[in-house]
């Protein structure tokens, strides 16, 4: 099975799940039921609910293991997207081709509706029904997406993203800033993958997650440089935000050329960092190319 086949498979095995978690529609309150399945259910690729799975199939984990992990992180992820779009943080009117949240609905119920994504994944994870791990098991992924997800990891990133607004930054710090904001939550993903395996070591952990880091930093990177040389109508948001709103970024600070440079040499580290492992881990493989190479 091809990388866009795995994508595709695993895009709509979410996108059912996904469904099945969030709240209908018509149950009260309905405004908030629907800002919120209209910030996860209205397209997206899915990356980090793919890292959950691939990591989780390298070590032979049953795909229905992974579908609660895979939710999560996606719950996480479209909640921060929702703030990041608000006035008060990019002031963003597109979101993945569409009105963000904010302008869909309104501001409030935009905020709202990120707090109820944001509670709706941790209890995804904890709520007490059939789930094959360990409570052991159940903890550390709970932890993992916590950590993540708060000011030591993605939430902590978007504040030092602010304070960098404008700024000149050093490659060094904007590093931190990313593996922050962008990296925390990839690693997360990946993470939480491995974490559902029964037969996990150090070792195994440790070369995952030195893979996530890499591809987390890769693909803040290609972001990056879309911001420049990407289209609006295929990146779903407007072209040279970035540069409007004065962001730091590799390009600015290194050049395209280095950009590229630098965002492909990370790859290859993922890849080297996986060297142990079968033929299992090659969707994997595949998705760090992938996301060097993307166009949105």
């Amino acid at each position: 099975m091809s990388l866009t086949e795995l994508m595709t498979t695993y895009q709509q095995r979410v996108n059912t799940a996904l469904d099945s978690c969030l709240p209908a529609p018509t149950i009260q309150p309905t405004r908030l039921h629907e800002a919120m399945r209209y910030a996860v259910l209205n397209g997206g690729k899915r990356i980090r609910p793919l890292l959950v799975y691939l990591a989780g199939r390298a070590l032979d984990v049953d795909e229905r293991i992974l579908d609660r992990a895979a939710c999560a992180v996606e719950l996480i992820h479209a909640y921060s997207l929702i703030h990041d779009d608000l006035p008060a943080m990019d002031n963003d009117d597109l979101r993945r081709g569409l009105p963000t949240c904010h302008k869909a609905f309104d501001e409030a119920t935009a905020i709202l509706a990120a707090d109820a994504l944001q509670t709706l994944a941790f209890y995804v994870l904890s709520q007490e029904v059939d789930w094959p791990i360990t409570d052991q098991q159940r903890l550390a992924i709970i932890n993992t997406l916590a950590l993540a997800s708060g000011s030591r990891g993605m939430v902590g990133g978007q504040a030092l993203d602010m304070v960098a607004t404008g700024q000149t930054l050093t490659v060094a710090e904007l590093e931190n800033l990313h593996i922050h904001k962008t990296g925390a939550l990839i690693r997360a993903s990946v993470k939480m993958g491995v974490l559902s395996c029964s037969r996990l070591d150090d070792q195994i952990l440790e070369q995952f997650d030195h893979y996530a880091k890499c591809i987390g930093l890769a693909f803040q990177i290609q972001d990056d440089i879309l911001d420049v040389e990407g289209q609006t109508e295929v990146l779903g948001k407007p072209q040279g935000s970035d540069l409007v709103q004065e962001k730091a970024t590799y390009p600015a600070i290194l050049g395209l050329r280095e950009a590229k440079k630098l965002a492909q040499e990370l790859v290859e580290e993922a890849i080297e960092s996986l060297v142990d492992f079968d033929t299992q881990v090659e969707p994997l493989r595949w998705l760090a190319n992938y996301i060097i190479t993307r166009n949105c």
